[in-house]
């Protein structure tokens, strides 16, 4: 997982900031009031240049865009709205991925990565979160939510630990990150690569949101 330098927003950010808070609003207000919507805003993590876990071809950066994408297309839930800050390949500044999280009012933020180590035999989901946040048990207990549901009978269940991510500390809302399996490890890899094991990582974090 790659960790940004924070830039100042400059003024074309901005803008894309506002059109994109201007679409994602004009949405939720087309099917339900935003007052009794749960706004969860899915952050498929790295994007662009930025490949973030890369082996043999397979890109974190596209493994989680996938993953975030079925998890608004299968969420059923008219009281949960899935906001994706990434739909598509491009490179976002971790400034402004907070800055749209804090416009729209989430009630959660969860940041989705693959893990991956030199040691293939570790594998399983594990989260982060930052003591820095004053949204830190909330997060924590999301996260523990998170990391037991989708691990479920398949990943090994990893801890839930202390990081001091940008978007983590800076989020006006809970927020986590949540790794979501090794693509160093052939058994994960296989898993977090399969049209079956993104199906259901998917409706596992669903699940966890209820």
């Amino acid at each position: 997982m790659v960790i940004y330098n924070q830039k100042q927003i400059d003024m074309k950010t901005k803008i894309k900031v506002l059109v994109f808070l201007s679409a994602v609003v004009f949405g939720l207000f087309a099917f339900k009031s935003l007052e009794t919507k749960k706004i969860i805003v899915i952050d498929a993590g790295h994007g662009g240049d930025d490949f973030g876990a890369t082996l043999n071809g397979l890109q974190e950066k596209a493994i989680v865009e996938t993953i975030a994408k079925k998890i608004k297309a299968q969420n059923k839930n008219e009281n949960l709205e899935i906001v994706l800050l990434r739909e598509g390949d491009h490179f976002m500044e971790l400034s402004e991925r907070v800055s749209i999280i804090n416009n729209l009012n989430a009630k959660l933020v969860i940041s989705l990565h693959i893990n991956a180590s030199e040691n293939l035999d570790k594998n399983g989901v594990q989260a982060y979160v930052s003591s820095k946040s004053k949204f830190y048990n909330e997060s924590k207990t999301n996260a523990e939510i998170l990391v037991d549901r989708v691990a479920g009978d398949y990943f090994s269940k990893g801890e839930v630990k202390e990081a001091s991510f940008y978007i983590l500390k800076n989020s006006n809302c809970p927020a986590l990150t949540l790794e979501v399996g090794y693509l160093s490890n052939i058994n994960d890899r296989t898993y977090i690569t399969s049209e079956k094991g993104q199906n259901e990582i998917a409706e596992k974090i669903l699940e966890a949101l209820k």
